[in-house]
């Protein structure tokens, strides 16, 4: 077992839906492709312009605060974090520092330090010796999730990022795309031969995935080792992740709270959450949808799923809202699991084309034995590619499953014949020659056969 403690903590921040930035009327486009053209005088930072706060973006905020038990402050503000860089007009950014919107919480296991509030900065991009600056995206609003130092491998920092990512999608408070920079983690990592945590830990940027989440502190914990190995210090400082060379490389050296030179913002009132009705904690929590872990238990107990197929349909709001809407149109138990199934295994959780009707109907086709499994498979496939109805799907195709006795004789009896040395094995005993024989029935009917009957002309006819 390894001498060495690593201790992770996370920075998270995410962009917010709403309608404009977070303190101006223009507008929040993630997907808008012409550079600064949605800007004003406010998010540009001309002289003696004033800032005014975003509702929604407060709202959001104190949504994702109940949600995962924190407490909402009652009073609180903003503040000026002065730096200078290209990207933020003013020379500071609006943010929160002593008193932000939501204080503890939890989440995955991991306990939470704080959520506030605060604008993005504009986006930078580097041709050559040139560098050009996108001011769309500079004062849209902000959240930023601190959790405490209380992670130690990267898996969990890995799955806790996952579980955010859900919920701030299930709350409809951000897309959360991390390809598109509208979530980026950040990680806090220390290596110590105790307990302690080490003060001289090290901020880890420029992740843009989960899985490199994972790697940048697995890399970063055994850079730390080494180093310690070695008899040298680990420097407190800032690092990207190069996702080529899957290292991290020096930054810069790591800035304190007070280089930062915080203050409160002067030209924005100080809030007191109480005097308004709709912030209160009771108000909030009923705006709250169902989340994802009371949705999973629900289906577990509810629908009787195993915990891994629970989990894989939680984990996608997409998959969520069709499994939700399939659950309430199938009935009984074998169409319930039927539909679990299939959508697990053959959809692997991507519905395409199939609306939540066609796949109910088509299980309701499957659990009545009017559909083999193989033709079952034929349909859905059909369905995915060019959407439909599945009745008509099986009909044109010829995939209805055959259950005359009559009808299915003939293809037995040729399967008795061609193995007369099984058929002799199943009358010594041997019942696995059972299920061989039910086997071949089906190929010889080429999945058409119902196995139920199958089985049964099988018995009479080897009486």
């Amino acid at each position: 077992m390894s001498a060495y403690h690593p201790t992770i903590g996370l920075e998270v921040h995410a962009e917010l839906k709403t309608r404009t930035k977070m303190f101006c009327s223009s507008r929040n486009d993630p997907d808008e492709k012409e550079p600064n053209v949605h800007t004003c005088p406010i998010c540009l930072a001309h002289p003696g312009t004033l800032p005014v706060a975003n509702k929604e973006a407060v709202r959001h905020v104190l949504r994702v605060g109940t949600a995962l038990g924190g407490t909402l402050a009652d009073y609180t503000e903003f503040d000026r974090k002065s730096y200078f860089y290209p990207d933020i007009p003013k020379g500071y950014q609006i943010s929160q520092f002593e008193r932000p919107l939501v204080s503890g919480g939890e989440l995955a296991g991991v306990a939470i330090t704080r959520i506030h509030l605060e604008e993005d900065t504009a986006r930078s991009t580097h041709h050559g010796d040139k560098s050009l600056v996108d001011f769309n995206r500079a004062g849209v609003p902000l959240m930023e999730l601190v959790t405490e130092p209380v992670i130690h491998d990267a898996k969990t920092a890995g799955d806790f990022a996952r579980e955010l990512q859900l919920l701030l999608r299930t709350l409809g408070a951000s897309d959360a795309n991390l390809e598109k920079g509208e979530m980026r983690v950040e990680a806090n990592v220390s290596v110590s031969m105790t307990k302690t945590p080490s003060p001289n830990y090290v901020e880890i940027k420029n992740i843009n995935s989960f899985r490199a989440v994972e790697r940048a502190i697995e890399h970063e914990i055994e850079r730390q080792i080494q180093l310690l190995e070695s008899g040298e210090q680990v420097v407190k400082a800032t690092r990207g992740w190069n996702e080529d060379k899957q290292e991290t490389f020096h930054q810069r050296f790591k800035e304190g709270s007070a280089d930062y030179r915080y203050f409160p913002e002067p030209d924005l009132p100080k809030l007191l959450l109480s005097e308004i009705p709709e912030f209160s904690s009771e108000a909030i929590r009923t705006t709250l949808p169902e989340l994802p872990w009371e949705r999973t238990a629900r289906y577990e107990k509810e629908f009787s799923l195993k915990p891994a197929d629970s989990t894989f349909i939680v984990s996608d709001v997409t998959r969520t809202s069709f499994m939700d809407n399939v659950l309430s149109l199938v009935t009984g138990a074998k169409e319930i699991s039927l539909a679990v199934n299939y959508f697990v295994s053959d959809l692997a959780g991507e519905p395409k084309k199939v609306t939540p009707e066609a796949y109910a109907a088509l299980m309701r086709m499957a659990a009545t034995d009017l559909l083999s499994s193989r033709g079952t498979k034929e349909v859905l496939a059909i369905l995915a590619k060019e959407g439909g109805d599945p009745k008509q799907i099986a009909e044109n195709h010829g995939f209805g499953q055959v259950s005359d006795k009559e009808t299915l004789r003939a293809a037995i009896e040729k399967v008795l014949k061609d193995n007369a040395d099984v058929v002799a094995q199943l009358k010594g005993g041997k019942e696995a020659s059972l299920q061989f024989l039910v086997g071949q029935g089906m190929k010889e009917t080429m999945g058409a056969g119902n196995p139920g009957m199958i089985k049964e002309l099988i018995l009479e006819l080897t009486k």
